[in-house]
């Protein structure tokens, strides 16, 4: 789930990403554009039912992510803004900072 909020002057879009909690045992990582498909630098934290983690991004803007699941598997997510083709042959998430 993306969930969208601005600052009042619309300079930051503070996004919320969660996945439902049984997706994962021990661990996932929120990889994607915004912090260059770095592995080890967005943890979600385990919430109840679900795994979130809320990044301060830049507004107008397209992202492409994915979250790496128990540092194995990787996945998209269901409310993603859209999906495009990568060069692994599958898909990413986007998140549109202006949707």
């Amino acid at each position: 789930m993306l969930i969208k909020e601005f600052t009042p002057k619309r300079t930051v879009c503070k996004v919320t990403f969660s996945i439902p909690a049984e997706w994962a045992d021990k661990d996932v990582q929120l990889v994607g554009d915004f912090n260059d498909w770095d592995e080890d630098s967005d943890t979600l934290t385990k919430r109840g039912d679900k795994w979130e983690i809320t990044l301060r991004l830049s507004p107008e803007t397209t992202y492409r992510f994915k979250y790496l699941i128990d540092g194995e598997k990787w996945e998209n997510d269901d409310a993603a803004d859209e999906y495009v083709p990568n060069i692994f042959g599958t898909q990413d998430s986007v998140v549109i900072t202006g949707k």
